[in-house]
C-alpha cells in the first residue's frame, strides 16, 4: 500500500537536512519530501508577512504533488508557511501539524504591527541577534567546536548538531560558511506576519495540530491562546524548548504520526469562532 504523503517545511536557518533523524523516522509510515531551503529563491524574496514565501510553498506543492492534497508539517517559520498555505489553498493540504509555531494575534499582533511601523523590528525579534550572527568558520571542526560549547545545541540529540551543519555549511574564501545566509534569516524575523488573526476570522475547514515545546520562549512570548482557539483539543506539550525536534526526534516523530492519526480520524475542524481571538492571556501549559 502507498504511504501517505508528507511535505515537511524547515524553521528559519535549519536546512532541511538538519531534520535527517525525524525523516527517517517518520519514513517508515510517510513519504517525506522537504524543501532543501525557504526564502533563498530570488523569485520569491522574503517580504512583510511571508505572503511570497506562502507563494514559494504553494508552488512547491503544486509543482511536486501535481495538485493533490498532502500532509502538511513544519517547525516555526515552516508551520506557520504550511498553516497560511492551507488557508489560502486547503485543496492542497489534508491536515497541517505546526511544530512550536505559535499564532500571534489579538493585542500582541496590534503591538508587533505597530513595532514594525515605529523601526522597532529588531527590539521585540530575534533580528537583533541573526544581523550579527557568526556565519564564517576556518573548517568544518572549527563550526563544529563553536557550536558543540553553545548549550543550545548540546541539548540536541547525538548526531543532530552533524546533520545541521553537513547540510548548512558550504565552502568558501574564508573556510566554511552558512549556507542559509543570516541576511535572510534576519529578514524573516523582521518580517513576521501581524495579520494571522484576520486571516483565521475568515473560517479554516483543515484539521490543524499542535506540538508545543513545554519550555519554548517563543510560546511564551507569544501565548497560545490564539493557537488553542484554532486547533482545540488538538494539542501536545513535548518535553523540551522551540527546537524539541532537533533535541527529540523519536518522540517528535511518534506523536507527529500520533497526531496526524487523530486529525485525519475525524470530520474536519469547524470554522473558528472569531470571538475565540479576543483573550490571548491563557498560560501556555
Amino acid at each position: 500500500m502507498k504511504k501517505p504523503t508528507l511535505h515537511f517545511a524547515h524553521a528559519n536557518s535549519y536546512p532541511a537536512g538538519t531534520y535527517r533523524q525525524l525523516f527517517e523516522l517518520l519514513g517508515a509510515h510517510f513519504d517525506v519530501a522537504a524543501l532543501d531551503m525557504h526564502a533563498h529563491n530570488p523569485a520569491f524574496p522574503v517580504r512583510d508577512g511571508w505572503e511570497t514565501l506562502v507563494d514559494e510553498l504553494i508552488a512547491e506543492l503544486e509543482a511536486r504533488y501535481k495538485g493533490e492534497p498532502v500532509i502538511l508539517v513544519g517547525h516555526s517559520l515552516g508551520g506557520m508557511l504550511s498553516l497560511m498555505a492551507a488557508a489560502r489553498r486547503p485543496e492542497l493540504a489534508r491536515c497541517v501539524v505546526m511544530l512550536d509555531s505559535p499564532v500571534v494575534a489579538g493585542w500582541r499582533a496590534r503591538v508587533w504591527h505597530l513595532a514594525k511601523l515605529l523601526g522597532l523590528r529588531e527590539r521585540l525579534s530575534p533580528a537583533r541577534l541573526s544581523a550579527r550572527r557568526r556565519n564564517t568558520w576556518p573548517s568544518f571542526d572549527d563550526a563544529m567546536r563553536h557550536f558543540a560549547s553553545k548549550p543550545l545545541f548540546a541539548a540536541w540529540a547525538p548526531g543532530v548538531l552533524q546533520d545541521y551543519l553537513e547540510a548548512g555549511l558550504a565552502p568558501c574564501a574564508e573556510g566554511m560558511r552558512l549556507r542559509f545566509t543570516r541576511e535572510t534569516e534576519t529578514a524573516v524575523y523582521r518580517t513576521l506576519p501581524h495579520h494571522i488573526g484576520s486571516l483565521l476570522r475568515r473560517g479554516f475547514t483543515v484539521p490543524v495540530g499542535y506540538l508545543a515545546g513545554r519550555t519554548s520562549e517563543e510560546n511564551r512570548q507569544a501565548g497560545l491562546g490564539a493557537t488553542r482557539a484554532l486547533v482545540g483539543k488538538h494539542l501536545r506539550m513535548m518535553p523540551g524548548g522551540h527546537l524539541f525536534p532537533m533535541e527529540s526526534p523519536a518522540l517528535t516523530a511518534r506523536t507527529i504520526r500520533d497526531m496526524i492519526a487523530e486529525l485525519l480520524g475525524e470530520a474536519p475542524s469547524e470554522h473558528v469562532n472569531p470571538s475565540k481571538f479576543s483573550g490571548l492571556h491563557a498560560p501556555i501549559a
